[in-house]
Formats: structure tokens, C-alpha cells, sequence
């Protein structure tokens, strides 16, 4: 071995060692550091976002608020039919006071034994003949709609009248109806025929209402008239409908519809549709 050789070898690898050591040093330090900015950070080195977005997530957006209905234009037309003065006057009141809202809404006039139909703005969109009550009377009897049919007396076969909130059905059989005073148990549907001893189709057909009183209760309009105009407009949704007496006056049940300028008025009445 040349003299010197040793020597220079063992300051190399003490210049090694050094270096070495050097960095392991810094590794640990640099360790301790991101240690550190984690724990004392709250760990956000680990949740970083992408470039140019937000560190927090956006606030909501709030969907806009449906708009207002609109409003329905309220304006008592019968279309050239020509009416009763109680009906008429019903109508004007329910019209011009909104009192049917945005719902359609049926007038049955028991002392003439038909019925009107009209949109939810006061247009008559149909009339016709209906069955009616055996008995006369407007007032139901007490606990008649949990009675058995057969123990049912003909004078409690009665229509009452009133102010209705309708709703449609089936009744017992499962056939589609529109509920009247659904406690009492009293509907309008179609006509039923299932016995020919009572002549219904016949009773509906003559011009006069002298024999249009057979049901139990229930008002039975024609069939066509049904699938026509009572199904598609009461037998949808909730509706309104107005029975009027017949053996005590109008204002017994309409004291406000009585009043003269409730009487029906041409030109457009607007109103919100929605009542308080």
C-alpha cells in the first residue's frame, strides 16, 4: 500500500458518513414538520382542492318560489239558459264572492228537480233533469247514513239541502260517485235502473218534476250527463255543491244569496282563487 492511500480512504467515508447523516437529519426534520402542519393545521394537507376551487362548499341554492296562481276570471255566465231567480241568485253569490274558490261547483234545484254545472269562474258548462229523494223535505233524518237500506222509511228518504264540500268516490257497490254529504250517505251518480218497477229512465225523460222523486236519497242524473260533465268536473276533485230547499225558503240556507245584488250581473268579476 502507497503511503498516504489509507488516510485519504478514511476522510472519504468520514465526508460520506457525514453527508449521509446530513440528510437523514433533514428527512426528519422535514417528517417532523409536515407532522406538525398536519395535527396543527387541522389536516387541510389532506383535503387540498383543486385549483380554483373554493375550500368550502358552496351555499345552496334556494329553488324559486312557485308562482302565484293565476287568478280566475270570475264572471257568472248561463249561456243563454234560461234559469230560476233562486238559482241564478245562488250563483251570482258564489261567483261574486269566490265562495267556491277555484273549484267547480254544482246547483241542484230540488223544486224543479235539475241540476247546473259550472267552471270554477262562474260558466255554466251544463243542466239537466235529475231523480231526486222520494220525500220532500231538507233536512236529513238523524243517523240515515248508517241505517240499512230496508230499514229505511219512505218518509226518510229525503235530499237534504245546503252548502257541500264533494268529493269523489265508489260507493258500497264500487261503483264511481261524487260524495254530496258523504255522513249522510247521500251521492250523485248515475242513473240506476236495476228495478224496472220504478221507471227511472222514464221519470227523467218527461218534461214535468211531478215524478222525479224515487231514490233513496241520492241524486241521479242521466248517464250521458254523467260521462260528460258531472264526471270530468265534480268527479275529479273536490267540488262544491249548492242543494236548494224546497219546502223552507232560500234563505233559511242562502240568507246572503237572497239579497238583491246578488241578482246575475254581466261583465268580468276577478278574484283571487284562493280564500283565507
Amino acid at each position: 500500500m502507497r503511503f498516504g492511500d489509507r488516510p485519504d480512504a478514511d476522510a472519504a467515508r468520514t465526508r460520506r458518513d457525514d453527508i449521509l447523516a446530513g440528510l437523514r437529519q433533514g428527512v426528519l426534520f422535514a417528517a417532523m414538520a409536515l407532522v406538525a402542519l398536519f395535527i396543527f393545521g387541522g389536516g387541510r394537507l389532506w383535503r387540498s382542492h383543486p385549483p380554483g376551487v373554493a375550500p368550502h362548499p358552496a351555499a345552496p341554492t334556494l329553488a324559486a318560489p312557485a308562482p302565484a296562481p293565476a287568478p280566475v276570471e270570475r264572471r257568472l255566465d248561463f249561456g243563454g239558459v234560461s234559469a230560476p231567480s233562486d238559482v241564478t241568485r245562488v250563483a251570482a253569490w258564489a261567483v261574486r264572492e269566490a265562495d267556491n274558490g277555484d273549484h267547480p261547483f254544482a246547483i241542484v234545484d230540488k223544486r224543479r228537480a235539475r241540476v247546473y254545472v259550472f267552471a270554477p269562474g262562474g260558466r255554466l258548462l251544463g243542466n239537466s233533469p235529475v231523480l231526486l229523494g222520494y220525500a220532500a223535505g231538507d233536512q236529513s233524518v238523524a243517523g240515515i247514513g248508517s241505517k240499512p237500506i230496508a230499514q229505511i222509511k219512505p218518509q226518510e228518504r229525503t235530499t237534504p239541502a245546503g252548502r257541500f264540500q264533494s268529493q269523489p268516490g265508489r260507493n258500497a257497490l264500487g261503483e264511481e260517485v261524487v260524495w254530496v254529504d258523504y255522513g249522510a250517505a247521500v251521492s250523485m251518480h248515475r242513473v240506476r235502473v236495476t228495478n224496472p218497477k220504478e221507471r227511472r229512465l222514464e221519470r227523467l225523460a218527461t218534461p214535468t218534476a211531478a215524478d222525479n222523486r224515487i231514490s233513496w236519497g241520492c241524486i241521479n242524473v242521466p248517464v250521458a250527463f254523467f260521462e260528460q260533465t258531472v264526471r270530468p268536473q265534480l268527479g275529479r276533485r273536490g267540488a262544491v255543491v249548492y242543494v236548494l230547499p224546497e219546502r223552507q225558503p232560500l234563505t233559511a240556507f242562502f240568507p246572503a244569496a237572497a239579497a238583491p245584488q246578488y241578482v246575475a250581473q254581466a261583465g268580468p268579476m276577478r278574484r283571487n282563487s284562493a280564500r283565507p
